[in-house]
């Protein structure tokens, strides 16, 4: 017989309680779980506050493009004024003076024009000035590396400054200056016969020096400040000249040359050109 009181399967039948309510929960508060766990309550986590974004935040984009205008503004206006800022400027270009009159017994008159002096103070490197004439024969100029410059052709399209070469100058150098303006017959065949006159020039007439190499002799380079198309300068001393006239410029260095600067290159300099007292040169310490 089967008792209509229990359940199938041996089964304990649910309690309920007498008011017929929901079954109340295990004490100790919160549910369990299948394993008969408690089950924490879920809590709120607390954030602070978010910032609002700063003044340099907000416009990072604008500022960094900003910037870079200006860096790119400042280096174009350095290169326009590098561009159209000259290196030099001259008081006054010179004139060539009227030739000499021969000595009594006959010798020609010494070649070429005294020019008064500028004086020979260093410059810093890129640093400008004024020469109250040009072409200048002697006044500031750089120190190495930046001058002497070295001797040798410079072409039309070469850039060399007084700076540079009036340091040749000071050490004895011989310096021939030719222009290229408007007038003026500067082509190919020209600049080929200033390369030739480079390549045969002679030792210097005091010193012995050869040219070239470590010699401050000869530079011949491009200037267009001057009332000639030619000049051949030493120190203190140039020959304003309306053509290529090689045999006069060789008489001009044969004469002068070495004679005038304030810095010799040999120990005992002769007064005679052709004395070559190459064996005691001895450079100068600057």
């Amino acid at each position: 017989m089967t008792d209509r009181s229990g359940s199938r399967g041996g089964t304990q039948p649910k309690t309920r309680p007498a008011d017929g309510g929901t079954p109340k929960a295990a004490p100790g508060g919160g549910h369990r779980g299948p394993s008969g766990s408690r089950r924490a309550g879920r809590r709120e986590t607390s954030r602070p506050p978010v910032a609002p974004p700063t003044f340099l935040e907000r416009h990072r984009g604008a500022i960094v493009g900003l910037a870079g205008v200006a860096v790119l503004a400042v280096v174009v206006a350095f290169l326009l004024f590098g561009a159209t800022h000259p290196a030099f400027a001259c008081g006054s270009l010179a004139t060539a003076a009227p030739s000499g009159t021969p000595g009594p017994d006959g010798t020609p008159a010494t070649l070429g024009q005294p020019q008064q002096d500028m004086g020979r103070h260093h410059l810093e490197a890129g640093a400008t000035t004024k020469y109250a004439s040009c072409p200048p024969a002697s006044g500031p100029h750089y120190n190495a590396p930046n001058g002497p410059i070295k001797a040798r052709f410079y072409g039309r399209d070469d850039t060399t400054v007084p700076q540079g070469w009036i340091h040749n100058l000071e050490h004895g150098g011989f310096v021939l200056l030719y222009r290229c303006g408007a007038n003026d017959t500067c082509d190919a065949a020209q600049q080929d016969q200033l390369r030739q006159f480079v390549s045969a020039f002679p030792a210097s007439p005091v010193c012995g020096l050869p040219p070239g190499g470590d010699s401050p002799s000869p530079v011949v380079t491009r200037f267009d400040q001057m009332n000639t198309p030619y000049t051949a300068i030493v120190w203190g001393r140039i020959l304003p000249l309306d053509s290529l006239d090689t045999a006069t410029i060789l008489r001009f260095y044969a004469e002068v040359g070495e004679r005038t600067n304030p810095e010799p290159q040999c120990a005992t300099p002769s007064a005679s050109p052709a004395a070559s007292p190459a064996a005691s040169a001895s450079p100068s310490p600057s």
